[in-house]
């Protein structure tokens, strides 16, 4: 089989409109379809270990549809003391996290999976971001939480939007993580795969 007849698709293996838009920003062509991937811990499963798997098995579980393609696919996780912070899911769920989350620092552990589904070849990394939150009040923990009502995002806060506001700092190589996507690191494994940005 020659590889080189015509350049894999690119499809993004997400639904999040974020994750798409920092995508877009490599000004490459791309596809977006959403895996349908079970994302339930395993017993004592460490959090890398646990994005590490769900970013691949995303990637994979849409590969049969695209036989072709070069698959990106992300998973992340927050950490607060050892302890995998999940999706609030609700106002109360949330308040209780950013009360956990001030004055600490929770870890974003942002896994990125390149999978080419033509050769079977699969890249894998997991990128860490620290954020360190500032002390927070009770008040504004309210405002910000009727504000974005950030009951789907892992810690409970958008980075992209009014989150900002409850750091006292952000440590980490590439600010695109936090958001869900590591730009520096998929830049290299798709020139891995003799696709080059610039």
């Amino acid at each position: 089989m020659n590889d080189h007849r015509t350049p894999p698709t690119l499809v993004l293996a997400s639904s999040s409109p974020y994750r798409a838009q920092l995508l877009a920003k490599l000004g490459l062509a791309f596809e977006t379809a959403s895996p349908d991937v079970d994302e339930t811990p395993l017993p004592d499963e460490p959090a890398e270990q646990l994005v590490a798997r769900l970013a691949q098995a995303k990637a994979q579980a849409i590969a049969p549809r695209y036989p072709e393609a070069l698959i990106i696919a992300s998973d992340q996780v927050a950490v607060l003391n050892n302890q995998i912070l999940g999706k609030p899911g609700n106002h109360e769920n949330a308040r209780r996290q950013l009360n956990a989350a001030s004055g600490a620092k929770v870890t974003f552990l942002t896994s990125l999976a390149l999978f080419n589904s033509r050769s079977g070849h699969v890249q894998r990394e997991v990128v860490p971001f620290s954020v360190y939150f500032r002390p927070l009040t009770e008040s504004q923990i309210e405002n910000y939480l009727l504000a974005e009502q950030p009951y789907q995002c892992a810690g409970s806060f958008k980075s992209e939007g009014l989150g900002i506001s409850l750091f006292e700092r952000l440590e980490g190589d590439d600010p695109n993580t936090l958001i869900g996507l590591p730009l520096i690191r998929l830049i290299h494994m798709l020139e891995n795969e003799n696709v080059n940005i610039i």
